[in-house]
């Protein structure tokens, strides 16, 4: 990692407080859902629901229909790109940011090989085209038809192998807000209507990053990315860019006019989804996620809804019949129970108006 001895240090609670504030988490803000997807450069989209709950987390005046709508018209769409997991993008993000992670999409691949001995790569991302672009088509039908012309391959590594070639989204209705619908596949320039972009620079993205995750350090953005040889760009940017160290040394970039608000500024509490990007943004996540409860949002492949309080990780929710059941890690003022309280009526009336919930504290967790 890399040190400096002569930059200013920014504590914990100082990373923690800037980036709350980038992540639009310290207050609600006025901005649309279309604003906020492309300022947050994409919402982790796993399942269906989470962009919808990181959404109401974060702005004034939210409702689910608004994010849905832009889905519907296309506005936004769902897309595998940082780090392998599906996020939901702008489609301008769509077309720029999928090709700038295409490196990443190109080593998942290799990890198939084995079950792709003899395939034509070319070939294949060709022929995977022609198929969704004529109607889209599931990774069952996908695979099946890839089979046909390699059927000696392994038919999972094939639609694999198809996803990491080609930027395809899931067509709606899957992601719309009170709907369900398989996941089908087709190409973004197909549903889009637009050329597909040549691969950019990262340099304007780092500049993004670091307005929504920022101050970060070059380990920070390829992890949120699942990029390497991130630290040119920095180093292009660096006469543009101020500069600081963590309590540990690490040196850490940042926007010179970017928020930094003062390290006792209040956080209230925040209601998020499972996988959260701003659990997952950063290669060191204590800025967020005190060690002690490192690894206790998860269990198996299950992930947990999370809560934070005074602006760190302190639990996890779940809707479960009439109730929301909060389930911290560790002992609440009563405080900060009411404080949680008003934040879960907030939310409960933002994603499911009209329909009545208890909030409850449930068993703390261990």
């Amino acid at each position: 990692m890399t040190k400096t001895t002569t930059a200013p240090v920014l504590g914990n609670r100082a990373l923690n407080r800037a980036t709350l504030d980038r992540q639009l988490l310290l207050r609600p803000a006025s901005m649309s859902a279309k604003v906020a997807v492309k300022h947050l450069l994409g919402l982790q989209a796993q399942n269906v629901k989470p962009p919808y709950y990181a959404l109401a987390a974060r702005l004034e005046g939210f409702a689910p229909a608004e994010l849905s709508g832009l889905m519907a018209d296309r506005e936004v769409v769902r897309i595998v790109s940082m780090r392998s997991t599906i996020h939901t993008h702008t489609a301008d993000d769509c077309l720029t940011l999928r090709p700038l992670v295409q490196p990443a999409r190109d080593r998942e691949l290799t990890q198939f090989r084995k079950g792709l001995q003899g395939v034509d790569l070319d070939r294949l991302a060709d022929l995977a085209r022609e198929l969704v672009e004529a109607e889209p088509r599931t990774m069952k039908q996908l695979r099946e038809a890839l089979l046909v012309e390699w059927p000696d391959a392994d038919p999972q590594a094939l639609a694999i192998a198809a996803r990491c070639k080609l930027p395809l989204v899931q067509v709606t209705p899957r992601g719309l807000w009170g709907r369900s619908g398989q996941v089908a596949l087709t190409t973004a320039e197909h549903w889009l209507n637009r050329p597909a972009q040549p691969t950019p620079a990262p340099d304007a993205t780092v500049l993004r990053y670091l307005a929504a995750f920022g101050p970060a350090s070059v380990k920070d953005m390829q992890t949120w990315a699942g990029l390497t040889r991130l630290r040119e760009a920095f180093e292009r940017l660096r006469p543009g860019l101020v500069t600081f160290r963590d309590e540990h040394g690490v040196e850490l970039f940042d926007l010179p006019d970017a928020p930094r608000p003062d390290a006792d500024t209040p956080a209230p509490p925040r209601f998020l989804p499972e996988f959260d990007n701003l659990l997952l943004s950063h290669a060191d996540r204590t800025r967020v996620v005190p060690p002690e409860y490192y690894g206790r949002t998860w269990q198996g492949n299950q992930a947990h809804c999370t809560l934070l309080v005074d602006g760190f990780l302190a639990g996890v929710w779940k809707l479960e019949g009439d109730a929301l059941v909060v389930e911290p890690f560790g002992r609440l003022t009563g405080a900060q129970r009411e404080e949680v309280r008003t934040e879960g009526e907030r939310m409960l009336t933002v994603m499911h108006p009209g329909t009545s919930y208890d909030i409850r504290f449930g068993t703390v967790v261990r």
